[in-house]
């Protein structure tokens, strides 16, 4: 199977990474907006073509699949034109940054039958899978989740601290995370409520969001996000249920007393972006639905989409 990435920032290397353990994947190209570091990227990672346009990738017969880490702005539109070009895609989180974007691209994939799914990985990392399975067997159920994705970012930069040519935004890209997951682990979403802080007075957008969330199963979510925080980054999860306390952070899993949960055999791997990769790759040979895919992610960009709306109306209060 060849593979196109487009988007070679710190997230498209995490993918190359993720790629390169998989059997019978070939990276057939890197696009990104800059010629040299696409160029850079390929030669790193062997693959033949490097460009900066997305069309020279989708007019190339022999790629079969389209990895898109672009900015988020970009990703309904771009996701929908590798479709159309019968391209099977996976585009990272978020899929869009709106609701009606959103609702564009499931129509598309739907159209097309081809495989489309969106980078949640919290559905992947093994600590969540885990749960997930415990879940389930029915072992295990969420009562309420408590999540904090901090950040110390005032600045456009990315992973890697390089600067960003697009704004990263704590709702359309960073809750989504988390709302997902909740949704996959206590099932559908029937109450959100949002609340932000100030905007930042260059970047445009609020630092710091609080988030409460209540699905159908009575089962409660607290998310706290921030910007703004100088100390640990990342997210960090709670999960507090009917037997027992998980504290998830990324691959890793301990209970409530900060006893570590030996993760051994649960996946095929300990790297989440891998074993999403790995998924994308499954499903297209086995002509499925993946876990992630628009279909079963689409109702998190609902959520989303009215937590926007809540915003708006409250901006119009101040």
């Amino acid at each position: 199977m060849r593979i196109a990435l487009v988007g070679a920032g710190a997230f498209g290397e995490k993918h190359l990474d993720g790629l390169k353990n998989i059997d019978g994947v070939e990276i057939a190209s890197v696009i990104s907006r800059n010629a040299d570091q696409a160029a850079e990227v390929a030669a790193r990672y062997g693959a033949p073509h490097s460009g900066t346009d997305l069309a020279e990738v989708l007019a190339m017969p022999d790629v079969d699949a389209v990895i898109l880490c672009t900015p988020t702005q970009m990703h309904a539109e771009q996701a929908i034109a590798c479709m159309n070009a019968g391209k099977h895609v996976q585009v990272e989180i978020p899929l869009s940054d709106s609701w009606a974007d959103a609702e564009a691209v499931v129509a598309k994939q739907q159209e097309t039958g081809l495989v489309c799914m969106v980078g949640h990985t919290r559905r992947f990392n093994p600590s969540h899978q885990y749960v997930h399975n415990k879940i389930t067997a029915g072992e295990f159920n969420v009562q309420q989740m408590d999540v904090q994705t901090y950040f110390f970012r005032r600045k456009n930069m990315n992973a890697k601290g390089q600067p960003r040519s697009w704004t990263d935004h704590l709702l359309w890209h960073h809750a989504a995370h988390t709302i997902d997951l909740f949704a996959y682990q206590s099932g559908k979403i029937v109450a959100a409520n949002v609340l932000q802080g100030p905007k930042h007075p260059e970047l445009g957008i609020a630092m710091d969001m609080s988030i409460q969330l209540k699905a159908e199963t009575g089962a409660i979510c607290t998310l706290s996000l921030s910007f703004n925080n100088n100390g640990p980054l990342g997210t960090f999860f709670r999960y507090i249920g009917d037997s027992e306390t998980y504290i998830a952070r990324y691959d890793d899993l301990v209970n409530g007393r900060e006893k570590a949960i030996d993760l051994t055999g649960v996946t095929v791997s300990n790297n989440g972006i891998e074993l999403q990769d790995r998924e994308f790759v499954a499903a297209i040979r086995e002509g499925r639905e993946p876990n992630s895919s628009v279909g079963k992610v689409l109702d998190c960009y609902r959520v989303i989409g009215e937590l926007a709306q809540s915003l708006e109306a409250q901006d119009g209060w101040s």
